[in-house]
């Protein structure tokens, strides 16, 4: 039986190739085998979780799922690797996984093979295996600022480190308070010319932005929640 898998994740512009050292590697944006989705998958908590983060078709619902209270919940953000577990002495994660097709969990192991390629393999009580798999789009993700923090790392002095789902705050184009800075469309002296816009930078993979609403998935409900 192939295990037919609904994710996703954001296709990175600039994405080079990446060198062997990476190959063990199942975190960053891959591409499910029949093109309708991406996953993002990062270590989150300690262990490989993987969520949708692009879809072909937007707008997906979760109505499959046998929870009545999920069914109207996006497909964009949903996670659909669950808590997966590193295998002693091999490069692969073993958990579950969460097909929104059939809304059903399945026993499930990822294995990085090569550095642009990661196999999904899933199981039905331990037999009807199947699993395809999933071609690289974007290199791999930092770990999350979100799992330093659940490990109890040492906070730094000072100011509160910005998450890394988050962006900056930008000052709106107008209505802003007098005493802006020179340059800026609102609050320029009057015949002046206003200085240029400020070019729009794409979002990186984990950091949320126009290019990219999912963000650091390690900071989504559905996964944080499950950690603690």
């Amino acid at each position: 039986m192939r295990l037919a898998l609904y994710t996703g994740i954001i296709l990175a512009g600039g994405y080079t190739c990446l060198t062997p050292a990476l190959a063990a590697d199942p975190t960053g944006d891959w591409r499910v085998a029949d093109g309708v989705a991406n996953i993002r998958v990062a270590q989150c908590y300690g262990s490989m979780w993987g969520a949708v983060s692009w879809e072909k078709q937007p707008g997906g619902r979760d109505e499959n799922n046998p929870d009545v209270s999920k069914k109207n919940r996006p497909t964009l953000g949903m996670p659909t690797l669950i808590n997966m577990k590193k295998k002693p002495g091999i490069d692969q994660w073993e958990g579950q996984v969460y097909n929104a097709k059939d809304g059903q969990l399945y026993s499930a192991t990822i294995t990085p093979a090569g550095p642009d390629q990661l196999e999904i393999k899933g199981c039905v009580m331990g037999f009807l295996c199947g699993g395809e798999t999933w071609t690289r789009v974007a290199p791999p993700i930092p770990l999350s600022p979100a799992n330093a923090m659940a490990k109890g790392a040492p906070k730094s002095p000072g100011a509160a480190p910005k998450a890394q789902g988050t962006t900056g705050a930008t000052p709106p184009a107008a209505g802003s308070a007098p005493g802006s800075a020179p340059g800026s469309a609102a609050g320029s002296a009057p015949g002046s010319t206003p200085g240029p816009a400020a070019p729009k930078v794409a979002a990186k993979p984990g950091q949320k932005g126009a290019a990219d609403p999912v963000g650091d998935i390690c900071l989504l409900p559905d996964i944080a929640g499950f950690a603690h």
